[in-house]
């Protein structure tokens, strides 16, 4: 009897339905139409080249733009019995042979390539000579140059509709605005494809934003509810990383940094330990995570500000692709918004682009300062509605005060004005509360009328209102010389009296954050032996295979385990997760654990 896709997805992935798109998906690239495919982290994109993949004559591209993603995806499939592959540069000659031998006898189901490998001529013409059935462009958001992670590489990738004219053609993306997928369809040329777009919603993330105080001590009573938890915090700087993930060891985490100045060994043992190793804290820079498939990552801290909504969703993504609760905590100072900006107007882009990066950015900011629900506003940035508050971030959680800032912002604001537009926010600060400094002094600021006309704040108030002054565009920061601040023509009438400014009124203490209870994959105490004895089993398993242990099973599937406690290889089958090949590789195992438990409770694997 021929296959299905729904047999497949029964017999090879073990699940025993689909989600959202993914049946029509499939469906149309069977048909051999191109198709667009938005679909959020953790939605199961994969599956939606996968499943054609297995079903066509043929073998399916993969273009992929990190290593670690091609290595993690070949693992899955090779245990779930799938013959794959990748071309990288971390292949021998004597493996890139070995592949291209599979190609050529047809063995091979699906090869994960990289778009600078793909195109180039001796590849094309070697694929060319094997029967290739479907073209998947994952993180297709990287061709467009609206997207947030824009790569030069992935230009080239519109020459495949006359490399393969045949060829159906798959976009993925989990990230893209409507003008990015235009500009994904246009640059990929992608012929009147059929466009799925799922909703951007993650509701299993919990969002929250603090003012930065003093960024260790946040973090520090942040994790305090995490610890021995899997985590990614994301830092800007390759310094910072190595200085946090040794602080955090300091405070008893095992915590590892990753970025892309580590030499190849040490990213790849401190990848490995962060998918192999329960607990595990990685602290990187953006150059870690795109990819990454460990679904029980708990919590997402970012110790410095990303540049824009879609960077940050991207990132924040990464946590809870298991659908269990977890956290994106941030925390952002003025600091960070003057960082950037001076970033974007010494980047060496084009006008245009600088533009587009800035209006980006101060929507990224005016989100970070919203006092309504952060997930109805994030959702509509990507033009997603959700009909009413989500409950699940800080904003509603615990809404944040405002107070009439209109006086306070008009001493800054005169205050900016009398000194010259000349200083940055720590001597304005200095001269608001009366504070002598040598600077103060030196510059005779102490003899002004403003000196000393903000005594009602202490620091840290008037760093939040300046924050908020330069968000809302009162004041802007001289980014090309020493963060100097000056008024704009949007401070005229609010210096006049003319307009009346609400402002938020941040914490000045580090808040301990709840964690968020888990829905799932939670076993009640009398089975909590066998819960263990087959997370050790599953474990044992990994290491002999040297794979993730999620790509054995996911916690999901052992908590079903134990709440049915199967007892033969067919109901075994019957479990979400558990496919045919699973089955009989790693099948008697698992029984045996649960029929010991059975016999001997408390027993271990």
């Amino acid at each position: 009897m021929a296959q299905t896709a729904k047999s497949v997805l029964n017999d090879v992935f073990g699940y025993p339905e689909f989600r959202g798109h993914q049946q029509e998906i499939i469906a149309a690239a069977m048909a051999g139409r191109d198709t667009l495919v938005l679909q959020p982290t953790g939605g199961g994109k994969s599956l939606c080249y996968q499943i054609p993949a297995l079903l066509g004559d043929g073998v399916a591209l993969v273009v992929s733009p990190l290593i670690a993603l091609m290595q993690d995806q070949v693992a899955a499939l090779e245990q779930l019995g799938v013959d794959a592959a990748f071309l990288n540069s971390t292949l021998t000659s004597a493996q890139q042979r070995h592949v291209f031998e599979g190609l050529q006898n047809r063995r091979l189901k699906l090869l994960y390539i990289a778009p600078e490998r793909l195109m180039q001529e001796r590849t094309l013409e070697q694929l060319k000579a094997c029967r290739v059935t479907l073209i998947a462009i994952d993180e297709a958001h990287c061709v467009s140059q609206w997207g947030h992670d824009f790569r030069e590489d992935y230009l080239s990738l519109g020459e495949l509709a006359r490399h393969f004219p045949a060829v159906p053609r798959m976009a993925l993306t989990a990230t893209a605005t409507k003008k990015a997928r235009v500009d994904i369809v246009e640059r990929l040329e992608l012929a009147d494809p059929a466009q799925f777009i799922a909703g951007f919603d993650r509701p299993n993330i919990r969002y929250l934003v603090q003012n930065k105080l003093d960024a260790k001590r946040q973090l520090l009573a942040f994790l305090s509810a995490y610890n021995g938890d899997a985590g990614i915090v994301y830092c800007m700087s390759r310094k910072k990383t190595e200085a946090t993930a040794a602080w955090l060891v300091g405070e008893g985490f095992d915590a590892l940094p990753y970025h892309a100045g580590l030499d190849a060994t040490t990213r790849a043992e401190n990848q490995h330990r962060f998918l192999n190793d329960d607990g595990v804290v990685i602290v990187a820079t953006i150059a870690f995570g795109l990819g990454i498939d460990k679904p029980d990552v708990r919590f997402i801290a970012h110790l410095d500000l990303p540049k824009s909504l879609e960077s940050y969703y991207q990132e924040t993504g990464r946590a809870g692709r298991d659908g269990e609760p977890a956290t994106a905590w941030m925390v952002y100072g003025l600091q960070d918004v003057v960082r950037l900006r001076q970033m974007i107007d010494a980047s060496p882009a084009n006008e245009a682009h600088k533009r587009s990066e800035r209006v980006k950015l101060d929507t990224f900011l005016g989100w970070c300062e919203i006092t309504g629900c952060r997930r109805r506003a994030l959702l509509a940035y990507f033009d997603d509605v959700l009909d009413e508050d989500c409950g699940n971030c800080d904003v509603c959680l615990t809404p944040p005060e405002v107070f009439d800032g209109t006086e306070a912002a008009q001493k800054i604001l005169s205050t900016v004005y009398r000194t010259g537009q000349r200083f940055g926010a720590v001597h304005v600060i200095d001269v608001l509360i009366g504070k002598s400094t040598d600077k103060v002094h030196q510059h005779r600021h102490d003899a002004l009328s403003v000196f000393g006309i903000g005594s009602e704040y202490g620091n840290q108030q008037w760093r939040s209102i300046l924050r908020q002054l330069v968000v809302s565009g009162f004041l802007s920061v001289d980014t090309g010389g020493y963060g100097a601040l000056k008024l704009t023509e949007k401070s005229r009438p609010l210096l006049r009296g003319e307009v009346e400014l609400s402002l938020r009124r941040d914490l000045l203490v580090a808040a301990k954050a709840k964690k968020p209870k888990r829905k799932g994959a939670v076993v009640a105490e009398e089975d909590q032996d066998l819960w263990e004895a087959l997370r050790d089993c599953r474990k044992r398993l990994a290491d002999e295979n040297n794979v993730p242990p999620y790509v054995i099973f996911h916690d999901a599937t052992l908590a079903q385990m134990v709440a049915d406690k199967p007892k033969t290889p067919a109901a075994l089958l019957e479990i979400s997760g558990v496919g045919v090949t699973k089955l009989e590789r790693y099948g008697p195992a698992f029984l045996e654990v649960v029929s010991l438990a059975e016999v001997e409770p408390g027993i271990t694997a």
